[in-house]
């Protein structure tokens, strides 16, 4: 297996991300929810799905449905009927009315506050823990998808061979000033200018500071 390369030095860090938090000095998700309940099944909801098509299929079912008791009163088949635009959408509702489940019986109607409780609930993986302890607790948590995946490797900023790697590699590299807002920042970055096909080299504003030797895609 090929020796991933280095980090970026600490200076180019520091540059890169003053650079994105003067263009977005904060950055949000742009899954919608209305409390802690509701973003931890918007980010359950959204694995293999678009941001934009888990909000469409949830504007309605959170009007009815944003606490873990109204969600098991609404039933499986009730919420199967708001989300059936969703991939996986049967495996999905399964998920979500088990662990709305034990939120009632576990944590009396709350959403824990801890990495290990989250993931603890059905179809909460670690980055989807990650995503609602930033977001929900602003803790500096860094939530790796495809999109940081990628980025994190192209630009050197978090070079790893997993997405393990890749979220210690933002821990250790990324200036702590910056860590509550860096994984908003990638995922943004890798969704609208360096994409996966054709990245917009020529419209990126840390283009100067990027190793990525394929650059493409003029402004």
């Amino acid at each position: 297996m090929p020796k991933l390369p280095a980090p970026l030095p600490y200076a180019t860090q520091r540059e890169i991300f003053a650079r994105f938090h003067a263009a977005e000095p904060e950055p949000k998700g742009e899954l919608e929810h209305v409390n802690a309940y509701t973003l931890v099944v918007a980010v359950a909801l959204s694995a293999q799905a678009t941001d934009a098509g888990v909000n469409k299929a949830t504007r309605a079912l959170f009007q009815i449905a944003d606490t873990p008791e109204k969600m098991l009163a609404l039933g499986e088949e009730g919420l199967i009927e708001h989300i059936k635009t969703i991939g996986l959408y049967r495996n999905k509702a399964k998920n979500v009315m088990k662990l709305s489940r034990i939120l009632v019986e576990e944590h009396g109607g709350e959403v824990p506050s801890s990495r290990a409780a989250l993931q603890a609930l059905p179809g909460v993986g670690r980055k989807t823990a990650n995503v609602v302890l930033n977001m929900w607790w602003h803790f500096p948590a860094q939530a790796v998808d495809t999109h940081i995946f990628r980025v994190g490797n192209r630009t050197r900023i978090a070079p790893g061979k997993d997405v393990d790697a890749v979220e210690r590699a933002i821990e250790d590299n990324v200036p702590v000033e910056y860590q509550l807002h860096a994984h908003h920042w990638l995922i943004l970055h890798g969704r609208y200018t360096c994409v996966a096909r054709k990245p917009k080299c020529g419209a990126c504003l840390i283009a100067d500071l990027c190793p990525y030797v394929e650059k493409t895609a003029p402004a």
